[in-house]
């Protein structure tokens, strides 16, 4: 029974299947409506992959190759035995509050006892786009040796309950991190537009200002066409990427909030591409494309582990501090 079900799991899905094929796949029982944009139920189930894009109308450049890739080694994992989706919020705290049922974490492995990033999708606060900078994100940082969270958290209440979200599930990876195979030490959070604005809260405030433990700051914060402008002291080192037609959060803004890091003293690196707009996820086929590496350079570099990723971004072996 056990091979039939691991096989029945590892059935890929293509560009040319559809949402319901998503939402129907074994290796996706129990939160497969929670890989999808939005809660409202709005998807038709008979919308093909290959026009994924049209559930995301804040981001550009959307690669459906690349969502059913992702979406893929989801499906491997899940033939392995891999468990993907993690609660973050107890049965008790969602009967209290339904709307957290619409939350969870999905978890890429990297090597054991690696480091872990959170990433936090956008979506304007509206829906969570995972598919497109989530679960992507996800496949490049573990392919790298490094484990990667893509956080679903609740879209349509504005900014400060996401945020809660984050922190709740920050402090769940941590308080669980020996089962889960992680390191905490060196740990970073990945945002883009409205995930952006949660990452770099928490990176500002700490986890508990919204509700979370008391935990150390991140080694890194890699945010991606955010207009968010709050700065606080300290603040972590800070990767930027933003497109050069973004329409949506010009550059200017974001180009002020890395002036203002600056001159306190943070480590930013900052890039700007010519030709992209808003919401352009890993950038393929554009000038963005390849940022990726670059911010996972960035983030090794403020790390404290022994061996470091390679300029060539090669799988880190060693995470043992020196």
């Amino acid at each position: 029974m056990k091979a039939v079900a691991e096989a029945t799991a590892a059935v890929h899905l293509r560009v040319d299947d559809t949402i319901g094929d998503v939402l129907k796949h074994p290796a996706f029982a129990g939160f497969g409506r929670l890989l999808l944009p939005w809660d409202d139920g709005r998807p038709d189930q008979t919308l093909r992959l290959r026009d994924i894009g049209s559930l995301l109308p804040y981001h550009s450049h959307v690669d459906p190759t690349v969502v059913v890739s992702s979406l893929n080694r989801m499906i491997d994992d899940a033939a392995a035995g891999r468990k993907l989706f993690h609660d973050f919020y107890t049965a008790e705290q969602k009967e209290a509050e339904p709307s957290r049922r619409n939350t969870g974490l999905f978890f890429f492995r990297g090597e054991p006892d690696a480091p872990f990033a959170v990433i936090a999708p956008g979506g304007g606060f509206a829906y969570v786009g995972s598919v497109h900078e989530g679960f992507p994100f996800a496949v490049e940082i573990s392919e790298h040796g490094l484990n990667a969270f893509v956080l679903k958290y609740r879209a349509g209440q504005g900014g400060r309950i996401p945020t809660a979200d984050l922190a709740a599930a920050l402090t769940y990876i941590f308080r669980h991190a020996g089962e889960l195979g992680v390191r905490t030490a060196d740990y970073a959070l990945w945002g883009s537009s409205a995930g952006a604005r949660m990452a770099a809260s928490i990176g500002s405030h700490g986890a508990a200002e919204f509700g979370g433990a008391v935990l150390p700051p991140p080694s890194a914060i890699v945010l991606l066409y955010t207009g968010h402008s709050d700065v606080a002291a300290p603040e972590p080192p800070t990767f930027v990427a933003v497109g050069e037609r973004d329409g949506i959060a010009p550059p200017a803004v974001m180009e002020r909030r890395v002036a203002a890091l600056r001159r306190a003293g943070t480590d930013v690196e900052y890039h700007r591409y010519p030709r992209v707009g808003h919401g352009f996820g890993l950038g393929v086929g554009t000038s963005a494309e390849g940022w990726i590496g670059d911010a996972i350079r960035f983030w090794m570099r403020h790390a404290k582990c022994r061996e470091r990723v390679a300029p060539d971004v090669a799988p880190v072996s060693d995470w043992n501090e020196g």
